[in-house]
């Protein structure tokens, strides 16, 4: 007989946790050179903080039946293990006494046992979204099952094109308008549930395929944000009805060789330059790298530097929409015509191969003085300068959204495992049956539920305008687990794990990704979260 979940202790221990880590926020601030001195530090407690904020999300989800608390209670054991495990031998490094959690011990010692785990392992959880988000995730989820998921194996095997199908089938769906305001030709019309209909799209396309699913209808949604942070109301009414339909298939060109994580030093310029018919606009040069879809894209999204004083930093960057043909997926040179008219603009893309996350394929993009009417820079005058916001304007969605597909690739290798060790035998007895097993499939199940529910909670904040520093840890927290997730369910597999017969190792490839691309993990816990906890704290 397992323990029945207990929510006040559950509660408690979210509480003793969330003042252990309140104490090592205020040490790591007090320490001369903060985060940028003591990274190691600075770098655990935004994890604990991401792991703290996840259970507290969940308090609510436990209330609504006994699975759900059962889950709750057994993530919450979790969190507190993986924090004493960064406090144990560096107490003052942390700024706490010895056994800060020992008024938890019991409660992990009953929510952390092999026994209370393993009986979990069937136990995936409600998922309770509103009856009209039940209706999005049903209607994306079979979309994926019948069109995206036959074409996942052979992309991922042979390194092929997002085939055309999944586009304009999403397109008809309207994947790629559920951030565009509906005055726009988009869905968005606001309320609460608006971030949470694209989390529940992103999570049943990733499962299908991260590759070909959920990664695509990132493209457009980045561009989407920052126009309508900052666009003009004719960029507004020009592009958003394109990006809506996938009329203009969009990618985003931020990242350089030199600079990845820190935007604010890019070197690729801008010029101002008349067009070939006398218009005016910009031209462009230099390098960017790790530009997803950038072959097939019909336009790149593109940062560049307007202000020749590199002193600016972050305040001379702009964003421009940059126009393009549709190039070779292995590779592309292309030149610039303008009205039947030669620029002398020139661009090149070399593909970057990659060991997972294939079919939307990355390149490095050199352009030499590729032009761009002065209408495409977005916000126009008053929006020079303004380029690295409303980029973050579309990163800070896109952080909610990398989390959603992370929880797509997690609950994939959930069903799969869960599967294969009902099915696969060993001495006469099904695998499922083994108490070990069966505490990995436990832990995957919880670590996935969590990580989903978390994503509904951040998703409901940023409808109301806040959770900024939750997308970072939402994004954090669940690619991280998400490694973990699906190396667990390919070790289930076995031997067959490690093959290309089973989907599980396509999973486990593309799982690595997560933790580096929408901002790298490292740069997102010391740039980002640990210095939002800071001024939090101070402003407390």
């Amino acid at each position: 007989m397992t323990a029945m979940p207990d929510l006040p202790a559950a509660a408690d221990a979210i509480d003793l946790a969330d003042r252990v880590v309140g104490k090592a926020v205020r040490r790591l601030a007090s320490l001369d050179g903060g985060p940028d001195e003591h990274q190691v530090l600075a770098y655990e407690i935004a994890h604990a903080a991401a792991g703290v904020a996840t259970a507290k999300s969940l308090i609510d989800y436990g209330n609504k039946g006994e699975v759900e608390g059962k889950i709750t209670c057994a993530f919450t054991a979790d969190m507190v293990h993986e924090l004493s495990s960064k406090i144990l031998g560096r107490e003052d490094d942390w700024g706490v006494e010895r056994d800060a959690l020992a008024n938890a011990h019991a409660f992990m010692t009953t929510y952390r046992s092999a026994e209370f785990l393993a009986s979990l392992a069937g136990t995936a959880g409600p998922l309770h979204l509103s009856s009209d988000m039940e209706m999005v995730a049903d209607t994306f989820d079979a979309f994926a099952q019948n069109v995206i998921a036959p074409h996942a194996e052979h992309v991922h095997r042979t390194n092929a094109d997002v085939p055309e199908e999944i586009i304009t089938g999403m397109a008809e769906l309207g994947a790629f308008g559920l951030s565009v305001p509906v005055e726009y030709g988009g869905y968005s019309e606001g309320g609460d549930e608006e971030y949470i209909a694209m989390v529940a799209a992103t999570e049943a396309l990733s499962k299908a395929s991260l590759g070909i699913g959920g990664s695509l209808i990132t493209r457009p949604e980045i561009l989407t944000r920052a126009l309508v942070k900052g666009g003009t109301e004719e960029q507004k009414k020009k592009w958003l009805p394109l990006l809506a339909t996938a009329e203009v298939m969009p990618a985003v060109a931020v990242t350089e060789p030199d600079y990845g994580s820190d935007v604010a030093g890019i070197k690729v310029m801008a010029t101002r330059a008349d067009g070939p018919n006398g218009e005016p606009g910009w031209v462009i040069n230099g390098v960017k790298t790790w530009c997803t879809f950038g072959a097939r894209a019909d336009a790149l999204t593109l940062l560049a530097r307007t202000d020749p004083d590199r002193s600016k930093t972050h305040r001379g960057l702009s964003l421009f929409i940059v126009p393009k043909p549709r190039g070779d997926a292995h590779g592309f040179k292309l030149t610039q015509e303008i009205d039947g008219v030669a620029t002398g603009g020139k661009m090149d893309g070399s593909p970057i191969d990659t060991i997972g996350y294939r079919g939307m394929h990355s390149y490095e993009i050199a352009l030499e003085d590729w032009w761009v009417p002065a209408e495409n820079q977005i916000g126009m005058e008053e929006g020079l300068g303004k380029g690295f916001y409303y980029q973050m304007a579309g990163f800070e969605n896109g952080r909610l959204q990398t989390a959603a597909r992370a929880v797509g690739v997690m609950q994939a290798a959930y069903e799969q495992a869960l599967d294969y060790a009902e099915n696969r035998k060993v001495f006469g007895t099904a695998i499922s049956e083994y108490q070990l097993i069966q505490a990995k499939l436990g832990r995957i199940a919880v670590l996935t539920q969590a990580g989903r529910q978390f994503s509904y909670a951040v998703a409901t904040l940023m409808a109301k305008g806040a959770g900024q520093m939750e997308a970072s840890m939402v994004k954090a927290y669940v690619c991280k687990a998400a490694e973990w997730v699906t190396r667990e369910a390919m070790q289930i597999h076995g031997g067959m794990g490690y093959a290309e017969e089973f989907p599980v190792s396509r999973l486990f490839v593309d799982a690595r990704v997560l933790s580096i691309f929408e901002g790298a993990d490292e740069t997102l816990c010391l740039k980002v979260i640990a210095r939002q906890l800071i001024s939090a704290s101070n402003a407390a």
